[in-house]
């Protein structure tokens, strides 16, 4: 019968069964599962993206704002034009998880590709983190709609927030297929809800019943005054600032390029399929949310709350009992949406770390997969980032948004850039149409993360523009040390695992004479080495006299004990010197065995401390020399002695 840990057990009553490494391939998304799992970050982006827009115009130019929010809208879905046709380019090409890392990496060499790298795990923390604040922003606006202004649940902004994040995680650790059915539904429900309102709007304008929003209400964001000069007052900055700040609706739309490998095959096919589609929906909805916020003039408020797809839902549906269950609706599958949405970094963060492991460039535990088939270390990782940045900023959408889009959008450089070098050095069908496509969408990608960089410097964005240079160092690192213990085996000559001495030792470090010595004692004469001492260093000489009177009286063991003088109780020190002396001759190696008693309760582990990590410590850095430390299960053993049955020793 297999024992099982008491952890062990835990785990299996969470996460359910364990899968089979053969099962990886059953684990596969079909499109519309994949529509709805890595599709979610990129449409639920519409929820906010016309109000970060607003956001920037309302204060400089007021009512002029819901006229400009068009042509920003316009310039944006340009952007996402350029964008499909490149990323379309990317799945096509590389069918291996990583998206712009992988082009990078393929294109520009494994170093710079770390660039890459980074902008995507950057991008997929504060994507947990924002997705969660606006979801909880929507269902704080869902009860200050139908409260008639009431608030209390701002609140539990943080605590929801955090929870969600918890349950997005645990989801994960389930497995991808169960993710999949999980999160795949409330992108469809968002989908359906947005389509109401514009179609609910749309009528009503034509029959001049669309109502505008109360741009005097309590806690709206107040009305800048236009002045005189270009744009109504508004400067190139501020065009420019609205623009970065609508270029969060386009994040996510790289998800599918880095979950490819959750595809079913053709996976190069099914990606495309899957962009284009996505891309599609989400044009729809941003057009559809800007141009609702442009006749029906609803404005940001400044605590976030309602938000603005929420009044707009409120003004198409009206205040009466039918409206109350139409805006319900809408804003419960805006929550949903964007919770889920917060799903697809647990699908790609996890797929492009192990890849980046893979490359040596993160740690390889990375590359693992768990209980459940998925990358488990991966999405606790993102899980701990993300909940850490959560606190930070309160669960603030404002605070985050700032952090939001650099990192995006330097992957979209990263991977128009290398496509337009991919293209150079061949030569196929549309190859100057893919050669220009690529390059705008490079140059269009590095000028928004410039822009973003500059006009939102001192409202958080200096911190990814400190931490990109210093992820890409870190990555670096690794990937040095992995590359100098490579080189060390690498250097090794012929027949290096033979012996090099030509006397082996073996000193079994005595504390009292127990089961778990006696095991020690066993594997020490296994080892058949030359000779076979048991030491014991006299702390407590009182103590080492009757512990050598013990010794001599029992037969269970044919070694006798040598009790070593140390008078200074510097135990580590003095077996040292020990090894030392042992070793000196150059021909002689010294193995040490530290026997370590476990114990399954709390007083067991209080009551005996624990030397041979300490000791290891102390000796690994000598030549000839090797520590092992041999467990034994201290707890079992009483439980067996107690049950008048010997116990194993072995």
């Amino acid at each position: 019968m297999t024992l099982e840990r008491p952890m062990y057990g835990v785990k299996r009553r969470l996460l359910g069964k364990p899968l089979t490494t053969e099962r990886v391939g059953e684990e596969k998304l079909s499109n519309r599962t994949a529509l709805g799992v890595l599709a979610s970050d990129c449409i639920s982006s519409s929820a906010y993206g016309s109000e970060e827009i607003l956001r920037v115009l309302v204060p400089v130019v007021g009512a002029a704002a819901f006229t400009m929010v068009m042509p920003v809208t316009g310039a944006i879905l340009l952007v996402l034009l350029l964008l499909t046709v490149c990323y379309s380019d990317v799945v096509t090409i590389y069918t291996r998880a990583g998206g712009s890392y992988v082009v990078a990496r393929e294109n520009f060499g494994p170093n710079i590709a770390q660039v890459a790298a980074v902008a995507l795990l950057v991008d997929y923390v504060v994507t947990v983190a924002v997705q969660v604040s606006a979801g909880t922003n929507a269902l704080i606006s869902l009860a200050h709609l139908v409260g008639n202004g009431w608030t209390g649940l701002d609140h539990l902004q943080l605590p929801v927030s955090v929870l969600v994040i918890v349950l997005l995680a645990y989801g994960n650790l389930r497995g991808v297929r169960e993710a999949g059915r999980m999160f795949a539904l409330p992108a469809y429900l968002f989908i359906a809800a947005m389509s109401l309102v514009f179609l609910v709007a749309g009528v009503r304008a034509l029959t001049g019943e669309l109502p505008h929003a109360d741009l005097n209400a309590a806690g709206v964001m107040l009305l800048g005054t236009p002045g005189e000069g270009w744009l109504y007052g508004a400067s190139l900055f501020i065009v420019l600032r609205s623009f970065a700040n609508g270029g969060s609706s386009l994040t996510g739309l790289e998800a599918i390029s880095n979950g490819i490998s959750a595809f079913r095959e053709p996976q190069g096919r099914n990606a495309r399929r899957t962009l284009i589609t996505m891309s599609c929906v989400l044009a729809f909805l941003v057009l559809g949310v800007s141009t609702l916020a442009h006749f029906t003039h609803a404005v940001p408020y400044v605590d976030g709350t309602p938000t603005v797809i929420a009044q707009e839902a409120r003004l198409a549906f009206g205040s009466g009992p039918m409206g109350t269950i139409g805006l319900v609706f809408v804003q419960l599958a805006t929550a949903l949406v964007l919770y889920t949405g917060a799903n697809t970094p647990f699908t790609g963060f996890p797929f492009l770390a192990s890849f980046v492991a893979q490359d040596r460039f993160l740690p390889r535990v990375l590359t693992r997969r768990g209980h459940r088939l998925a990358f488990s270390n991966g999405i606790i990782t993102l899980a701990a980032l993300s909940l850490a940045l959560l606190l930070v900023t309160g669960a603030s959408v404002d605070k985050l948004v700032a952090l939001y889009a650099i990192g995006v959008f330097t992957a979209f450089t990263m991977a128009g850039s290398g496509l337009t070098a991919y293209h150079l050095r061949r030569r196929g069908p549309l190859r100057r149409v893919k050669i220009t496509a690529n390059a705008l969408a490079a140059a269009v990608s590095a000028a928004v993360v410039l822009i973003f960089a500059v006009t939102k410097f001192t409202e958080g964005a200096w911190l990814v523009v400190v931490v990109f240079p210093l992820g890409v160092w870190v990555l670096v690192r690794i990937n040095r040390e992995y590359r100098r213990e490579a080189a060390a085996l690498e250097r090794l000559p012929a027949g290096a695992d033979r012996p090099r001495t030509r006397r082996h030792r073996v000193f079994v470090l005595v504390e009292t004479l127990d089961l778990a010595t006696l095991k020690a004692l066993r594997y020490a004469h296994e080892l058949r080495p030359d000779t076979v001492r048991a030491v014991h260093f006299a702390i407590d000489e009182a103590y080492a006299r009757r512990l050598s009177a013990l010794w001599a009286s029992t037969s269970a063991t044919s070694v006798e004990l040598e009790l070593l003088a140390c008078p200074d109780r510097r135990l580590r020190h003095a077996m040292r010197e020990l090894a030392l002396r042992t070793t000196r001759d150059g021909n002689t190696s010294l193995t040490v065995l530290v026997p370590r008693r476990l114990y399954a309760n709390a007083l067991g582990k209080l009551l005996h401390r624990g030397t041979g990590e300490k000791m290891s410590r102390t000796l690994e850095q000598l030549p000839h020399v090797a520590v092992t430390i041999l467990p034994f299960n201290a707890s079992h053993a009483m439980q067996a002695l107690e049950a008048d049955r010997l116990p194993e020793v072995d």
